[in-house]
Parts: structure tokens; sequence; C-alpha cells
């Protein structure tokens, strides 16, 4: 907080009045703002603190700290098979050094003996939502940010000791926590934030009550002012909602192109934003040097994002063979989800609950699309709404196994995910190799008790199966014996 209000030290200074100058109540406000926010995140971080287990392992103090993993078996993130007798040195933040176990570490290194267990990278799922994961529904729409930000403070660090080091937040009250996460205020994983997701009136993640219709110019909905989603009807309203987003430190943008499950009054089949309004939104987004992914379940929806020039859609369960050859021929990323049963989803009802099921029918049909045309497919969860869920987040990349083999899903979400994520380009918050154990990559990395080459369900019980939870060379976990 001291170098937060340093950054607002010269305007106290070059005001002619410090208590009527507009500039510094402006930034007296954000200042207020952030410290309420973080208050809460570092409470809820004290206590996740508190409650740690007592296993871990202390690691040596400053930036530029050694640690020494050997005796592991090596999933490199890009690989089909282990390389054995291997030991990894971490300096600081960066994997430095990889090689055979019988090289003489590092005299100033913590060394840690693996015992033959196996080394992978931290895992990233490419469609997470940090703030709403855990928030029940009616929690969200009371507008109570306490308690919705001191919920996603315990979720964060479940998040990161299930072993998911990065995330791509596809919607939410992001940019505030991730500033917490960032400095070490709360734990938890890497966010690449997209800020409230875009959508139009009526369309999916416009909960309003209908007590709050009709829309009035300049008046803000509960969802919009805690920052969950926000409405634009027309070219000028994307750009302007675009541009917000943006100027909060969006490294990518979501715009909803179709209905959803989880918004009642929004049908899968429908349309939100015109191809003009879609292509308002890329154009805004390639000024900043990024790009914007569509939510969009159907074929007509998928074809207009990817005319409007959308790089990446989210879902898509619902795609033809036309759509899915679409996107092979013009090198489109898809973000999606292995929707298998009622299991991966919070308690639905009525038309929700029906356009649920009709995403679990057409699950496996997508896959099969998806393989057939070599589709760029990256892979997240998406679980929503409750804390119960969201512990299913790994038994979710387990469900690639219908498709795909063990190591293919491993490197779906773990180096693919990273190709994923580097599309952000010039806004990417973390500039560096994620999702690989290289030479100069980020030391984000997991030891697991058990090799998930062969049994990948070792993914879906982390709190026995992984040892050791290491993000930006920083241990957060190690049930190793001292």
């Amino acid at each position: 907080m001291i170098r937060l209000g340093r950054r607002y030290q010269h305007l106290v200074r070059d005001a002619e009045c410090p208590c009527c100058d507009p500039a510094l109540q402006r930034a007296t406000q954000g200042l207020e703002e952030f410290t309420r926010r973080t208050l809460l995140a570092g409470a809820g971080a004290a206590l996740i603190q508190a409650a740690a287990p007592k296993s871990v392992i202390a690691q040596p103090s400053g930036q530029e700290a050694k640690i020494v993993l050997r005796q592991i078996r090596l999933f490199d993130g890009k690989s089909d098979a282990l390389r054995s007798n291997v030991q990894v040195l971490v300096t600081g933040n960066k994997i430095t050094a990889i090689d055979a176990t019988n090289s003489a570490p590092p005299r100033d290194a913590l060394v840690i003996d693996c015992g033959n267990r196996v080394l992978m990278p931290g895992m990233i799922d490419a469609h997470w939502h940090t703030v709403l994961a855990a928030v029940p529904v009616s929690n969200l729409l009371s507008g109570d940010q306490g308690l919705i930000f001191t919920a996603s403070t315990a979720e964060a660090n479940r998040t990161l000791l299930r072993g998911f080091t990065t995330v791509r937040d596809m919607g939410g009250p992001i940019f505030a926590f991730k500033q917490a996460v960032d400095g070490g205020i709360i734990p938890g994983p890497r966010i690449y934030p997209s800020g409230a997701m875009i959508t139009t009136s009526g369309g999916h993640g416009d909960l309003r009550p209908l007590s709050e219709l009709p829309r009035s110019t300049g008046q803000l909905s509960t969802i919009e002012r805690i920052g969950g989603v926000m409405l634009a009807d027309g070219v000028a309203e994307v750009q302007l909602r675009v541009r917000e987003q943006l100027l909060q430190g969006a490294s990518q943008i979501k715009v909803v192109g179709s209905g959803g499950v989880s918004s009642p009054r929004s049908p899968l089949d429908m349309l939100t934003f015109s191809e003009a309004d879609l292509r308002a939104s890329v154009d805004v987004a390639r000024d900043w040097n990024t790009y914007v992914t569509v939510h969009a379940y159907v074929p007509n929806a998928i074809q207009r994002a990817i005319a409007a020039g959308a790089t990446c859609i989210e879902h898509a369960h619902l795609m033809d063979e036309p759509t899915a050859k679409l996107m092979a021929d013009k090198n489109i990323w898809l973000s999606t989800q292995p929707f298998i049963s009622a299991e991966d989803s919070v308690p639905l009802s009525g038309p929700s609950l029906e356009k649920m099921k009709e995403v679990f029918a057409a699950t496996p049909r997508m896959f099969e699309l998806i393989r057939k045309y070599k589709i760029n497919v990256a892979w997240g969860s998406d679980l929503l709404f409750s804390s119960e869920i969201t512990r299913r987040q790994g038994t979710m990349l387990t469900h690639l196994s219908r498709w795909y083999s063990n190591a293919e899903a491993l490197r779906m979400a773990t180096s693919v995910n990273g190709k994923l994520l580097a599309l952000s380009n010039l806004r990417n918050p973390y500039p560096g190799k994620l999702g690989v154990v290289e030479e100069g990559a980020f030391a984000d990395l997991l030891l697991l008790n058990g090799n998930p080459l062969d049994n990948i369900n070792l993914i879906a019980d982390p709190d026995n199966n992984i040892a050791i939870v290491m993000k930006d060379g920083r241990i957060h976990k190690n049930s190793l014996r001292a």
C-alpha cells in the first residue's frame, strides 16, 4: 500500500488546493476502493495462511534464491514421454538449468530430493472466472463486494493448490484482485484478465431483474456496477466498453456472441451483436495490440464472429461440420470445455437445465469435429457459482481422456494453453514462457506422487497426488518430509 500511495504523491504536491483538486479526489477515491478490496482480500489470505499445512519446507529468502529439484522424472509440457534422472535449477522466478542429477548443485541452493517423482509445468485453465467461481448467483446479484471478494480470496488459494498456476479469466471484476495476487497479498494463480464480459441488452450475462427495465442511459445495473458484465448496444457503446476494459488492464477482450446456459432468458440460438458491432470490438483490441474472443455456441454465431475478425471462440459445443472446417481454414482458436454430465455444473432448473442438457449431448460430436479438422484447441473448465463444483477443476481436465491420450490432454493444459495466452501480444501481463519446463521459462512447477501420463486421474485428487506446487519460483505447497 505504501508503494501505491507514492503513485499519488505528485498529485498532492502539485494541487493548488488538495481538498478541492478533482484529479486528487479521483485518485483518493481509487485508492480508497483498492484499499477496501485488498484489506478484505488480505484478511482472507491471513486466514488461509493460518490454516495452511505445516509440512511446507522453508525456502531461501531473497529475489535470486536458488532451489534444486533433484531425482525427478520430467514431463516438460511438450513431449509424449518422461525424461528420467533429471534435476532442475530454479533461480529467482525462472528455470535456469535442466541437467543430469549427478551434477553438483550450487552451494547456496536449497536442494529438494524428489524421490523419482514426476515434475511437470503448472497447469493453465484457459476459461476460468476467478471472482465468480465460488460465489453463488444470489450473492453475486446482491452486489455485496465484501462477501464476493472474501469468498474469491479463499478460492484463489484453492485453485493454486489444485495445481493451476495460471488462469485466463473470462469475465468478472478482476483487476484489483489480480493486483492483490501479483503483489503477494492473496495467494493465487497468475491471471490473464478480460475484465467485464461485454454483452447486449438481453444477451448472455444480462442478469438484470425485470424491475430494472427499461435500461436508462448512464444508469448501471448491479451486475455492471460490480464489473461482472457491461452492456453495449451499438458500435459506439461497444467501442467504449472495450476501451474501458483495456484501460483497466485487460489482456484480451471477451465479447458475447450468442445466448448462454446460465442466463435463463437468453436462448442458446440467439445472436447478440451484429457483425459490425463485433468488428468494432476487434478493431479496438487490435489497436491495443491484443485480441477478442467470442462466446458462441451455435454455428451462425461462430461464423459471424469469424467474419468480424475474432481470434478465438469460447465453447462452440453446437457447431456443425462446415463451421468446424471454417475454423480450421481460418486458423481460429477454440477454447472449450468437456462438459459430459450434471456433475460438471451447479444444479440448474428450467431453461438453463434444458440448455445444459443440450450442451452435454453435443460435446462428443464437437470433439470429433475438433480432431477431424485439427482445430487449434485450448482446454478450460468454466466452473461457476459454487466452491463445491470448483473442486472438480482437475476432474474436468481428466474428461479429455475420452478423446485424447493422457499426454495430449496434459499438453493442452500446459504448453498449448500457453500458446493461447501468448496471443495477448503487447498486453501480456507476464511476457515469458508458460506451460513448459525449459530453461528461461517461468518456474511454475508441480511435483506429482505418480505418473500422470499413465494415470491422468491423479490430477483429480490434488490433495493426495500433488506434493509440490511452485509458482513464480516460490513454493506454495511442499508435503515432502523435511
